[in-house]
């Protein structure tokens, strides 16, 4: 069974902007209804389907599927809300990959860093340019972002 356990934080500052290259996301939720979402991405020249669970704590399962990016792209618009536009940048830092999300269109002025994990309870190292954690906020879940957007907040 695939499983994700990701912690989410907001940043401090624009230090992690030189520390990697970002790379054009575009996804759509073909559903998003709090039990589960199946989310179509394109992420740069790659397309992928992926169907998650709730959360709970800081995990839930996870499935993600590589499709042709053609597929993907035409999946868009079989999504029922407004498609998340974001650069990210995959950052290393000390042994983990910090992904930091910059959000454009209606969400624009949103940034925010998340890290997988192997449990729950692992320790890591945390940037400088990591700010106040946001894991259980629901408003920072891209399905949610879709539907509530951050000019609207």
């Amino acid at each position: 069974m695939g499983m994700e356990i990701e912690r989410k934080y907001l940043l401090l500052n624009n230090d992690w902007r030189v520390l990697g290259a970002p790379v054009h996301y575009a996804q759509g939720y073909l559903v998003a209804d709090g039990e589960r979402t199946v989310r179509v991405r394109v992420a740069g020249t790659e397309g992928f389907l992926t169907i998650k669970g709730k959360s709970e704590g800081f995990s839930r399962k996870e499935f993600e599927y590589p499709v042709p990016v053609e597929d993907a792209l035409e999946m868009l618009g079989l999504c029922t809300l407004p498609t998340i536009e974001k650069y990210r940048t995959k950052i290393p830092f000390e042994g983990k990959i910090w992904e930091v999300d910059e959000f454009k269109g209606q969400n624009d002025g949103l940034i925010v860093a998340e890290i997988e994990l192997i449990s729950e309870d692992e320790t890591f190292a945390v940037p400088s340019w990591i700010g106040r954690e946001v894991t259980g906020d629901v408003r920072y879940f891209n399905s949610f972002l879709a539907r509530n957007p951050y000019k609207n907040w």
